[in-house]
C-alpha cells in the first residue's frame, strides 16, 4: 500500500515538475482523441445517411398488359435480394400521379381508360444489390420493363465502401500518433532521472517499484487528454448537428445522446489504454538497461 502512495505521489510530482511538457501531451492527446471522436461521428453520421438513401432506393418493374399483379410479386419476393414489394395498380398509378401534377393528370383520361402500367415496386438491402436484382428481373415473364436508379445505386456502394476504409485509416493513425506523444513524454521524464532510477536500482528496488511511477504519470495525462476530448466533443457536436439541420433538413443526422455518451466512454478507455501501454514501452527498455550488472 505504501509502495502504491509512493507511486501516485511521484507520478503526480513528475507531472508538476515537468508541467510545460505535460500540458502540450494533455493538449495534444485531447486533439487526438477529439479527431478521433469526431471522425467516428462523421463516419456513423455518412452510414445512417447511405443506410437511409438506399432503404429509399427502388426499382419499379413495369407489367405486361393483362399480366397477373399477384403472380408477379409472388416471382419476384421470390428473388434473392428483395427486401420488399408493393403492387401498383392502375388506380394507384393514376392517383400517384395526380399528387404529382395535380389536374393536368386529367389528360391521361382523354382516351376513355387508364392507360397507366400495374407496376411492382421493389426494394432490396443494399444499393449494391440494385444493379443484380435488376439483372434478375429481367427474367420474370410478367415484367416488361424495369427503372431504377443506377448510377445513384453505384455512387451510394462507393461511398459506402470509401467510408469503411477512411474510418479504418483514422482511427490506425490517430491511435499511432497519441501512443508515440505518449510514449515520447515519458521517456524524456526517463532521462530527465536517470541518475536517480540508476541509484535505485543499485540499493535493491525493483523494476515494478521503479517504473510505477512513470506509467501514472502517463495514465494521467493520457485519460485527461480523452476526457477532455470528449467533453468538448460532446458539447460541440450538438451544436453543429443543429447548424447542419437547418442548412441542410433532408438529410437524416444521429441525435442520440446515448451513442455519443458510447463514444466518450470508449474515448476514455481507449486514452487509458493507449497511455499504459506506451509508457510500460517508454520505461520498460530503460529499466531493463538500468538492471544488468556494471
Amino acid at each position: 500500500m505504501a509502495a502504491v502512495r509512493y507511486a501516485c505521489r511521484d507520478g503526480w510530482r513528475l507531472i508538476v515538475r515537468h508541467w510545460g511538457m505535460s500540458l502540450l501531451t494533455v493538449f495534444t492527446a485531447m486533439s487526438v482523441f477529439f479527431i478521433i471522436g469526431a471522425s467516428t461521428l462523421f463516419v456513423l453520421n455518412v452510414r445512417n445517411i447511405v443506410s437511409s438513401l438506399e432503404n429509399q432506393l427502388t426499382i419499379q418493374a413495369y407489367l405486361k398488359p393483362k399480366a397477373d399483379i399477384a403472380a408477379a410479386e409472388k416471382a419476384i419476393k421470390a428473388l434473392p435480394y428483395v427486401k420488399e414489394t408493393k403492387a401498383i395498380t392502375k388506380d394507384m398509378a393514376l392517383e400517384r400521379l395526380r399528387s404529382r401534377i395535380g389536374e393536368q393528370a386529367k389528360a391521361v383520361m382523354l382516351l376513355g381508360e387508364n392507360p397507366l402500367p400495374e407496376s411492382i415496386e421493389i426494394k432490396v438491402r443494399k444499393a449494391s444489390e440494385v444493379a443484380e436484382t435488376a439483372r434478375l428481373l429481367v427474367a420474370v415473364p410478367e415484367v416488361e420493363d424495369i427503372v431504377y436508379a443506377g448510377r445513384v445505386a453505384e455512387k451510394l456502394t462507393r461511398v459506402s465502401g470509401f467510408v469503411e476504409k477512411f474510418s479504418i485509416v483514422m482511427l490506425l493513425v490517430a491511435i499511432a500518433a497519441s501512443g508515440v506523444v505518449l510514449f515520447n513524454t515519458i521517456r524524456i521524464s526517463v532521462y530527465s532521472r536517470a541518475e536517480e532510477i540508476g541509484v535505485m536500482m543499485m540499493v535493491g528496488a525493483t523494476s515494478t517499484y521503479v517504473a510505477l511511477p512513470f506509467v501514472i504519470q502517463g495514465f494521467i495525462l493520457g485519460l485527461a487528454g480523452a476526457l477532455l476530448a470528449s467533453v468538448m466533443l460532446c458539447g460541440t457536436y450538438y451544436a453543429a448537428v443543429t447548424r447542419l439541420k437547418d442548412m441542410l433538413p433532408f438529410l437524416p443526422f444521429i441525435e442520440s445522446t446515448r451513442l455519443t455518451g458510447k463514444l466518450a466512454f470508449m474515448l476514455v478507455c481507449c486514452g487509458a489504454t493507449v497511455s499504459l501501454i506506451s509508457s510500460l514501452m517508454a520505461v520498460e527498455k530503460f529499466i531493463r538497461k538500468a538492471s544488468r550488472p556494471l
